[in-house]
């Protein structure tokens, strides 16, 4: 098999200038071995899956929607006062997955200061979703962010994740640990990753600091790619990062796999 086909492309960061669709071909013809996105909404589920069946590639992931905020908000599910409209989003979000037969659904918890409130109701909404999600077969993630990028943001390290999915207890909630985020936040990756493989979903690479192609910069791939997978990890690494330039010409990154 190509190794390419351990990435997933990440289609809220890569092929933007394109409609969803385009996007997700384009991701096909280049050699990933998935798609992943943030916000599918405004396609209806079934235009996607069609498309996802043209391609054959699955959709392994995407987000809930972070609120009638916007970026201020940067999610709700760790908002009080706001539990009717995070578990609106999750449900909206679990019932497409379902459509596009996509596994795993990220939940955004939102800035929150990291209040003793904002974590109980976050626990909470999780449960819930966790709840909802078992019921078809699906897996929540949750996704530590640095707070040079997200301020306020109520989930920042995988400790923290992991105490929250300890608290609910429930087998189908797992980190999405986002390399960039979690290198700014924690420093080395392989020791982040030696505390807390069991809990791990999926992994997302770029650069660092750039945030662009995964191929120099301070975080080296290819000892940390088949770091983890002798840890046990075996599922797909998101490529969720900004080009430098022309998207395909620094494609050739996936050369190296």
């Amino acid at each position: 098999m190509n190794r390419a086909h351990l990435f997933s492309a990440n289609l809220g960061f890569l092929w933007t200038n394109l409609t969803l669709p385009e996007a997700i071909r384009a991701a096909a013809k280049t050699g990933f071995g998935a798609v992943e996105c943030h916000m599918p909404y405004a396609y209806s589920a079934s235009d996607i899956k069609a498309v996802l069946e043209e391609t054959g590639l699955p959709m392994i992931s995407l987000n809930t929607r972070i609120g009638v905020n916007g970026i201020a908000d940067l999610g709700v599910a760790a908002k009080p006062g706001r539990e009717q409209e995070a578990r609106s989003y999750i449900d909206e979000a679990i019932a497409y997955a379902v459509t596009i037969n996509c596994a795993n659904i990220s939940v955004v918890a939102g800035r929150t200061g990291n209040t003793i409130e904002a974590e109980k109701v976050y626990r909470e909404n999780l449960t819930y979703a966790s709840k909802q999600a078992a019921l078809v077969g699906k897996t929540i993630f949750i996704e530590p962010l640095n707070t040079n990028i997200a301020i306020d943001y109520h989930l920042t390290t995988v400790e923290h994740g992991m105490a929250t999915i300890d608290a609910i207890g429930a087998n189908n909630i797992k980190l999405m640990v986002d390399c960039f985020h979690t290198y700014t936040m924690q420093g080395n990756l392989m020791d982040v990753f030696k505390r807390c493989i069991d809990y791990v979903g999926h992994i997302q690479v770029s650069s660092y600091p750039n945030r662009d192609e995964p191929i120099d910069g301070e975080i080296d791939y290819h000892k940390l790619i088949s770091g983890v997978q002798r840890l046990g990890y075996n599922g797909l690494f998101g490529a969720e990062y900004t080009p430098k330039g022309d998207i395909y010409a620094g494609l050739t990154w996936l050369e190296q796999w």
